[in-house]
């Protein structure tokens, strides 16, 4: 008889939402719960109103509902400690968790800690320099041995806007005295300083258990609020999989010899144990990779694409790394392209209006909805966040994909609706010039 498992996953986003619908697909799923999830994860398993830092309470449910599987979908908890809280409790040692303890977290944690871990496994990456609190004039004097633009960024968490890429020597100096006056807390008390690298973005991922991993589907990611890359800085307004003419079989090749393989064994080799997901940051500089960050987690909006495109058991997966079975066979990935188009609300990422009804026109669809900041408020669904829902879809084609996006997003009202409408775009005329 196979095994049922138990399933909590962590968080309340878009992600988690993508998610908590490809394990429910699962033949290996018994019961499957989210906290504190979303209207969307309801449609799939049962939220529990736990907040993602409430440690102590989380534990009580793995313990209640006896939780065979814990899925941590957000970075905060991770570099917080919820993996060691699951695992060094007696009773709970036997859970899988998929999520690094704080250690294997600081690799998104710290950009200190994650630079100087590249630099110590020879993991190409920018020429950077680390400053505390303290050294504002050694900071400032840095910046005159560069070109511009420059690449400032605040060692810790700061909710995706810690990094500020400044185009002149003046707007680097008053990022820095600003970070370091504490525009974000203890985020910013120690700074990293790098060179700015020229090239084409692309994200890669992998499922690992410290030694073993298997490589997901890479992504394009579209960060900008505005088209054609401008604006500021968001958690994401879209994604392409796979990013045609860019993740090539020969980069690729390269990321996995010069990047993920050394990255792995330089966990090992600091004997931090990792069992998650990796989520590698990449600058394809003429066809070589350089790493602009890890995340301890996968990425969003970059999950609501990769996953349509996965075909194996996800839940599985998750098991056989928790159990060290894990093997690079393991994944197949369809051949399909996909695409995720966030809508968001107007104003986003500074202020904006929420509490808006928002419609969806379901028989017109051809396209997967999952909610990233909505609600229920009088029995009607609205909207809650600055990205309201990422819009995903598949198709023989990229072109195929992104069109099915673009018409479902027709079918969904709400007041103030935003979205960017050349997502995918500079990938269609890359790989059109190339094949």
């Amino acid at each position: 008889m196979v095994k049922q498992y138990n399933v909590l996953v962590i968080g309340s986003g878009a992600r988690e939402h993508a998610l908590t619908w490809k394990i429910s697909q699962s033949k290996l799923l018994n019961q499957l719960y989210i906290t504190p999830g979303n209207p969307g994860t309801a449609l799939c398993g049962t939220n529990l109103n736990i907040p993602a830092s409430d440690f102590e309470n989380i534990k009580k449910i793995i313990w209640e509902k006896a939780i065979d599987v814990v899925v941590v979908g957000p970075e905060e908890p991770l570099v917080n400690g919820l993996a060691d809280a699951i695992l060094d409790d007696k009773v709970l040692s036997d859970v899988i968790v998929i999520g690094p303890r704080r250690a294997g977290a600081m690799l998104e944690g710290s950009k200190a800690f994650a630079k100087a871990f590249m630099q110590k496994y020879n993991i190409p990456t920018a020429r950077y320099q680390r400053f505390e609190k303290s050294q504002e004039k050694e900071a400032i004097a840095f910046i005159d041995t560069m070109r511009s633009p420059y690449v400032i960024k605040a060692d810790g968490l700061a909710a995706g806007k810690g990094v500020v890429i400044a185009e002149t020597k003046d707007e680097a100096i008053s990022t820095i005295q600003e970070m370091f006056s504490g525009k974000f807390g203890i985020a910013s008390e120690t700074l990293v300083i790098e060179e700015f690298l020229k090239g084409i973005e692309v994200s890669y991922f992998v499922l690992c258990n410290g030694e073993q991993y298997v490589l997901l589907p890479e992504a394009k990611d579209y960060k900008r609020i505005g088209e054609n890359d401008t604006g500021l800085n968001t958690g994401g307004m879209g994604t392409v999989s796979p990013a045609l003419g860019v993740a090539t079989e020969e980069f690729t090749q390269k990321v996995v010899e010069r990047i993920i393989e050394p990255t792995l064994k330089g966990l090992k080799n600091e004997g931090i144990s990792y069992c998650g997901f990796i989520f590698f940051g990449l600058m394809n500089v003429d066809g070589d990779p350089y790493v602009i960050e890890y995340n301890c987690r996968l990425g969003d909006p970059e999950t609501e694409s990769i996953l349509l495109r996965i075909e194996s058991d996800l839940l599985e997966l998750l098991v056989k790394a928790g159990q060290r079975e894990l093997s690079t066979s393991d994944i197949i990935i369809s051949k399909e392209c996909a695409a995720t188009v966030i809508l968001a609300s107007k104003g986003y990422p500074e202020s904006f209006e929420k509490g808006f009804e928002i419609r969806i026109d379901a028989e017109k669809l051809e396209s997967h909805i999952f909610h990233a900041g909505t609600s229920i408020k009088d029995g009607k669904l609205v909207t809650n966040g600055g990205r309201v829902l990422a819009v995903s879809s598949t198709g023989s084609s990229l072109e195929e994909a992104l069109q099915k996006s673009y018409q479902s997003i027709g079918h969904i009202h709400f007041e103030n609706k935003y979205y960017r409408r050349d997502i995918g775009q500079d990938i269609l005329k890359r790989s059109k010039q190339l094949f």
